[in-house]
């Protein structure tokens, strides 16, 4: 919902668009300006992505080669996973049909970066995606700050730590591999030894207390588990 990317959050943005130029050109742009994207070029591809990965918000082009753009809005809106339509159909109807459907906007290409960027800018927002400041449970994390608390008391993370928090955070719910873990968070390959990546996680269960949320999954990794709601944003 957080990868970490030198001082912040990343916010994951799911993009289907069939013209592949185009979703390269899309995809450059916004991880250009700070912002994890993950391309699919048809509905089906996107549906396998969201099915592994958790996103903050999803860039769709209405006109897709296996499902429309519709029939993904009607998957990813119980997700709670906000919709931006792309199209190159300045149709007054066809935007109409998407807002009342759900989509949170309808870009009509071509369009400015500067306006793609300041419309998923507006939509995050809207969700309470960049908020700053989260809490779970008793322990709330203040990024801006790079400050965590527990009861009210600070705890002393190391930046790897903290990384590795962050990490599970925006992974939630998903049982993330060690090599994946050792290769976002120290960013060299992964060659084989866990030690590192066990030693980390036993660390941070415990100066937070999340012996039984942090779960060693058989044969993976770890996974960070919370229910629904559990995470606020403040």
């Amino acid at each position: 919902m957080l990868e970490w990317s030198g001082s912040c959050f990343m916010i994951k943005i799911l993009l289907a668009e069939n013209e592949k130029p185009v979703a390269d050109l899309i995809a450059l742009n916004l991880r250009n300006a700070g912002y994890d994207c993950l391309a699919a070029q048809n509905g089906m591809r996107a549906l396998s992505l969201v099915e592994k990965q958790t996103f903050d918000l999803s860039l769709i082009d209405i006109v897709l080669p296996d499902l429309s753009g519709y029939e993904l809005l009607d998957y990813l809106r119980p997700l709670d996973i906000p919709v931006i339509f792309l199209t190159g159909k300045d149709d007054i109807e066809e935007r109409v049909r998407g807002l009342r459907l759900g989509a949170e906007d309808y870009i009509t290409r071509p369009f400015a970066v500067a306006e793609l960027l300041a419309r998923v800018d507006v939509v995050l927002r809207r969700y309470c995606k960049l908020d700053e400041h989260l809490v779970i449970g008793d322990v709330e994390i203040a990024m801006e700050a790079r400050r965590v608390t527990r009861s009210g008391i600070p705890v002393d993370l190391t930046m790897k730590e903290y990384q590795l928090l962050l990490l599970f955070i925006r992974n939630r719910n998903i049982a993330l591999f060690r090599e994946v873990i050792f290769e976002r968070i120290w960013e060299s390959d992964y060659l084989g030894d866990s030690r590192t990546v066990d030693l980390h996680v036993q660390r941070l269960r415990k100066k937070l207390g999340w012996e039984e949320k942090i779960k060693s999954v058989y044969k993976v990794g770890y996974r960070l588990d919370l229910a629904p709601g559990e995470i606020r944003h403040m």
